[in-house]
Formats: C-alpha cells, sequence, structure tokens
C-alpha cells in the first residue's frame, strides 16, 4: 500500500473568505482588512501558482472549480469532506460547520469517474452530524497508509468513536491523542491533526510539543518509530507558520516531492530543511492570504487520489 500519490484533487475557490463558522475553534485563522471579493482573487492567484508548481514537477492536478452558488468559503480545503482509497472506496465525513457540509459534492465523483478512476463504495459518515459528532477527514486522520495506523488528536472536530469507527471500516489502528496550543494563555485543542504532523515514507514531521501528556507522547513516539519513521520535530511557533500542514506527493518518473507554503518553508531551520532534503525536495508556495483567512494550509488543499485506474 503506497503512502504517496501522484494524483492530487483540488477545488478552484470562487467565494473565498474568513469563514465565521470554523473561526469558533480554527486558532489558526485571522481576518484581513480587505474587501471578500479582494480576498477572493488574492485566493484564486495562490491557488494557480500552487497549481502550476505542483504540475511543473508533473503532479497530476485534477482542478474542479468550486460552484458559486454553493457559498461555501472554505471549499479550496476538500481534504476534509472527503477522502478517496486504492481498494475504489471513497469516505465521505461529517463537518462542523454547517456551510462547510455544501462542499461534498456529486460532481467530483463524475469528474474523477470521466479521469478513468474507478469508484467501488462510497462510505458515509456524514449522518453523524444529526448527533454534531464530526470527522474531518485527513484533516482529522493522518494515515500512515505502509503501516496502517490511524493518528488522530482529538478535537471538536474528530470523534474517537468515529475514528474507531473508520479504522474498522478502513482497516487501520488508531493513535489517539490529544494536541493543544497556546490561546491568550489557555491550552486548547488544535482543531485537526495535520496542521501539527505530516507523515511522508520514511520521515515525520512533528510538534511533539503540543501534547502535553507525556504518556501520550511516548506512545506516538513509540508508533512512528516503529513504523521506521525519521522524526523532524518542529516548535509550536513553527506550527504556526503551518511547518505541521505538510504532504509528501510524487511527481514525474516517481520523484517524490515534500510540498509546503512559504511561510512554512520560512520557519524552518536550515538543520530541519537539510533533513527533509535527505528524503526528498520541497515544493513551496505562497498561500498567505488562504492561510490567514482560511487557516489551513498546503496540505489541506490537496486530496489525494489513490482509486484504482478503471
Amino acid at each position: 500500500m503506497p503512502q504517496t500519490t501522484n494524483t492530487i484533487l483540488m477545488i478552484r475557490p470562487v467565494n473565498f473568505r474568513m469563514n465565521e463558522q470554523t473561526a469558533v475553534n480554527n486558532y489558526f485563522q485571522e481576518d484581513i482588512d480587505l474587501k471578500n471579493a479582494e480576498i477572493n482573487k488574492k485566493a484564486q492567484d495562490e491557488f494557480d501558482d500552487f497549481v502550476s508548481q505542483l504540475r511543473a514537477v508533473g503532479v497530476n492536478v485534477i482542478v474542479e472549480h468550486d460552484d458559486k452558488l454553493m457559498d461555501t468559503p472554505d471549499s479550496v480545503f476538500p481534504n476534509n469532506w472527503v477522502s478517496f482509497h486504492s481498494n475504489g472506496n471513497i469516505a465521505l465525513y461529517p463537518m462542523f460547520a454547517e456551510n462547510r457540509r455544501k462542499e461534498r459534492r456529486d460532481e467530483v465523483f463524475i469528474r474523477l469517474e470521466k479521469e478513468g478512476f474507478l469508484i467501488n463504495n462510497i462510505i458515509d459518515y456524514t449522518s453523524a452530524e444529526e448527533e454534531e459528532v464530526f470527522l474531518e477527514g485527513t484533516g482529522s486522520l493522518l494515515l500512515d497508509r505502509i503501516n496502517r495506523k490511524a493518528y488522530c488528536a482529538l478535537s471538536p472536530r474528530a470523534d474517537e468513536d468515529l475514528l474507531i469507527e473508520f479504522c474498522e471500516d478502513f482497516e487501520y489502528t488508531p493513535i489517539i491523542f490529544k494536541a493543544n496550543q497556546n490561546v491568550e494563555g489557555k491550552r486548547l485543542p488544535i482543531y485537526h491533526t495535520n496542521v501539527m504532523m505530516c507523515i511522508a515514507e520514511d520521515f515525520v514531521v512533528i510538534c511533539l510539543d503540543s501534547i502535553d501528556d507525556k504518556k501520550e507522547r511516548k506512545e506516538v513516539t513509540r508508533h512512528l518509530k516503529q513504523g521506521g519513521k525519521t522524526i523532524i520535530s518542529i516548535t509550536e511557533d513553527q506550527m504556526h507558520q503551518f511547518a505541521g500542514n505538510m504532504l509528501q506527493v510524487r511527481g514525474g518518473d516517481d520523484q517524490r516531492y515534500l510540498v509546503m507554503s512559504q511561510a512554512a518553508r520560512d520557519s524552518l531551520t536550515a538543520t530541519q530543511l537539510k533533513t527533509i532534503e535527505s528524503f526528498c525536495p520541497i515544493i513551496s508556495s505562497n498561500l498567505e492570504t488562504i492561510e490567514t483567512c482560511g487557516g489551513g494550509s498546503a496540505r489541506c488543499m490537496m486530496a489525494e487520489v489513490f482509486l484504482p485506474k478503471a
């Protein structure tokens, strides 16, 4: 089972702005003093440049356009509502913010089938929204596909029982912990696991400092080492520059790349960069508007497609 894929689904935004419904527990979001139309235009420019960089190294990026009528400000982050698996199964996830639930669109599946991918089953967890129980895709779930482990930092957007149900359905071992960040002098849950850690084939980038419970931290470290991963630790300050929100992808000639934002790259030390580059080259793109208003970065923008070809 490969850890990385050459095919990425991305959704080009048409109504991007700060989403007031997600800001209640995404402490990475900040307001920008610009009109929404200007914010959306900047986000589109950042998106287009990012896609160009990925395509330039041979990543197969499938760009689907957002539906303007839906008014979905966070549609640029599709990895929260869907995941695509190598057995032809798709998982649909329950979303915390009501206006994000409209991001789930059949057009995306029709597009993938047109691109020659096979969809066998859709495993739908979205009825959990009625109980106000959430699990936001590969935002909440960090999948070590090689070792069949699902790492999850519990939060208002990542429910333990639902995580265990996912793991039973998709045959993963759950690795459950709590990760916190400083917010106005308090330690509060980090909204998504994928802002504090990234799992690549041979290494992991992780903010271990965010796991306050020493036992849990030790257990997470043990599982990662057991899986043969080199651990690259980042600080909480680096995490706030989205240095945990990265994704390893495959380009042309099967070359691996670690994809991150410019802010993430700029926050890393020379030693950290050298360690990463000993495994694979880095691709970085300026995502300042998307990061500031959206509270998510490069990894959140890419939904990995592992589906088999028809």
